[in-house]
């Protein structure tokens, strides 16, 4: 077989759950296919349950993270360029995935505050982005629908207050996920994982033979002749 592109390699990864993925990257003792890049409890690889899949029906995205920081404004924030989240986007390698930090004056705000709606998605839309994590409550739902763009969110709501746009491509963390732009980033309807593009090989081969055991494995039990006395008696043989 031919080898494939880092942009073949991600094609083949959207064929595959973040469940499974986080499986290869993590470190699970006795496992001899798992990349042992993170601790499995406190590596910070994944998102935690405050993140909801808008749009359940997609297929899983896989994508480089973008990094965003946004807040409420406060008259004595720092004004960034105008233009640094999209150079930073028009940089970053394509398909996308957009990270963005929401951190706000009080916790009011922050469920208060619909960041993304349809029009920045459809900004950010056209420099490459498939899907956005963000720790904060998104609008527009069914404007965003058609264009296609994955959201995990903490939820819905209608509104916005005055935002400022704090930094871009820095490192942020996101319902417990610590991402670093050109991280690779995956996302399906149970969240999102990530870990670095240097590893995009390893990562597909062993998903790939992942599949494979659990599938054999499955195999066994979904099989009418199952006969709970032979199968014990297989595993005490070991």
């Amino acid at each position: 077989m031919s080898k494939l592109t880092d942009a073949q390699i991600i094609e083949e990864l959207k064929k595959f759950d973040t469940a499974t993925i986080c499986n290869v990257v993590a470190t699970y003792s006795g496992s001899d296919i798992c990349l042992k890049l993170y601790d499995q409890w406190w590596g910070e690889y994944y998102t935690d349950t405050s993140l909801h899949c808008m749009y359940p029906e997609m297929s899983p995205v896989c994508g480089y993270a973008a990094t965003a920081w946004y807040s409420d404004r406060r008259p004595y924030y720092t004004d960034i360029d105008r233009f640094a989240l999209f150079d930073h986007l028009d940089a970053t390698p394509k398909p996308i995935v957009l990270i963005a930090k929401q951190s706000f004056s009080s916790a009011k705000m922050k469920k208060l505050c619909g960041l993304f709606g349809g029009n920045m998605t459809a900004q950010f839309k056209a420099f490459g982005v498939v899907g956005i994590v963000s720790d904060g409550p998104l609008r527009d739902l069914e404007e965003i629908r058609p264009q296609q763009v994955q959201y995990l969110a903490t939820g819905l709501t209608s509104g916005h207050g005055d935002l400022q746009l704090r930094a871009a491509g820095i490192p942020v963390k996101v319902a417990g996920m610590s991402v670093m732009p050109g991280d690779i980033v995956h996302m399906d309807q149970c969240g999102a994982a990530k870990f670095p593009a240097k590893y995009l090989p390893k990562v597909l081969e062993y998903a790939r033979e992942l599949i494979k055991r659990e599938e054999k494995q499955k195999a066994v039990f979904q099989d009418p002749k199952f006969n709970y006395a032979k199968w014990k008696a297989s595993l005490q043989q070991k």
